[in-house]
């Protein structure tokens, strides 16, 4: 059944953003050809009016084909001026947005609703899980409320930073004890007290800690509240995101990073056999990946469309199409790695049980 769901729920997100094109051209006057649910030769077609509809034979994405998308294209005489390239620049902008924008609204609704029905978390200034073998282990306790830092009260980030304070001498490598200790004032059992722990430095957070995480509690959202968590964490996802994408040219690290469609489905898929909630959770931000990655400015990507509308619209005259078809080799090349990447990290991941939910 989780198959099935997954499926369902990937297919939904495909269809969504094509409607979004499929409806802006038609409501700007475009001639659709065809409406097509993933590639290849249709394995069921309908036609209604002038738009084919169906549904191909691989299931990797769908399409939506408009009337002279190629300016060269021979047309018949009655349909030549509702040809996509004989449309304005702000048309072709229109249909092109309309479908990262429908990505981006599903994905918000998604979150926010999630959030207003079931909530969120943040923590507090208790202590949370201690990391053996740290600072922490044997001296802070699970409930301690830490008050202060070498006298100094604040927020989390204030407390966490003021232990941030305290450097290792020379240079900072990982696991080396800072010169010297944070004093830390907590409350337990009623009672304050000061406790003294020696910060290590974390290589991989990239700062000292001494070796344990505030625990969180639960918070209901109300509708505004939960609207301005879903922009937050669609803000934080975007910027992921694009810094991974960017970073793929010049650090070889960020290459474990990317993931792709066999790894976010297989993902999905799990997610519904454990939690339906999380597996929606997982669909909404899928859909937010799309419209990113849709609107980096690479052929054939909607971006690339955009971003050659744009440089249309500034020159003042259209782009020579054979520019744009040399671009477009570029574009797919480079989709073509990123394809590749995340298919080899998606098969480690699915091989290693990283994937796994539970």
């Amino acid at each position: 059944m989780s198959w099935l769901l997954a499926f369902i729920g990937f297919a939904l997100l495909i269809i969504l953003h094509e409607l979004g094109h499929f409806a802006a051209a038609k409501w700007v006057g475009m001639r659709v050809e065809r409406f097509s649910l993933f590639f290849g030769r249709p394995i069921w077609s309908v036609r209604r009016g002038e738009t084919e509809y169906g549904v191909g034979w691989i299931p990797a994405g769908g399409y939506v084909k408009i009337t002279g998308m190629n300016p060269h294209e021979p047309l018949p005489p009655e349909v030549a001026p509702r040809a996509y390239f004989r449309q304005p620049v702000w048309k072709r902008l229109v249909v092109i947005g309309a479908g990262p924008l429908v990505n981006l609204v599903l994905a918000f609704v998604i979150l926010a609703a999630l959030f207003w029905a079931s909530g969120t978390v943040q923590s507090n200034n208790r202590v949370g899980e201690i990391e053996p073998g740290s600072p922490a282990a044997g001296i802070l306790q699970t409930g301690d409320r830490i008050v202060a830092v070498d006298g100094r009260r604040g927020d989390l980030t204030q407390l966490t930073g003021q232990i941030a304070r305290h450097r290792c001498p020379g240079a900072q490598t990982d696991g080396c004890e800072a010169r010297s200790p944070a004093k830390i004032v907590i409350v337990r059992d009623g009672r304050e007290r000061t406790v003294e722990l020696t910060p290590r430095y974390d290589a991989e957070v990239g700062r000292p800690r001494v070796g344990f995480s505030f625990a969180v509690e639960p918070v209901e959202l109300g509708p505004g509240a939960a609207a301005r968590k879903s922009l937050d964490t669609m803000w934080e996802v975007t910027s992921a995101t694009v810094g991974v994408i960017v970073r793929l040219f010049y650090s070889p690290e960020a290459r474990d990073e990317v993931g792709g469609v066999v790894g976010s489905y297989e993902a999905t898929r799990r997610s519904f056999e454990v939690d339906t909630e999380r597996a929606v959770l997982i669909l909404g931000l899928i859909s937010l990946s799309l419209a990113v990655v849709n609107l980096f400015p690479f052929l054939p990507l909607d971006g690339g469309h955009i971003f050659w509308a744009i440089a249309e619209k500034i020159r003042g005259r259209a782009i020579p199409f054979s520019l744009m078809e040399r671009a477009s080799v570029i574009g797919f090349a480079l989709i073509l790695i990123l394809f590749v990447i995340g298919l080899e990290n998606d098969v480690d991941r699915i091989r290693t049980g990283e994937l796994d939910p539970r």
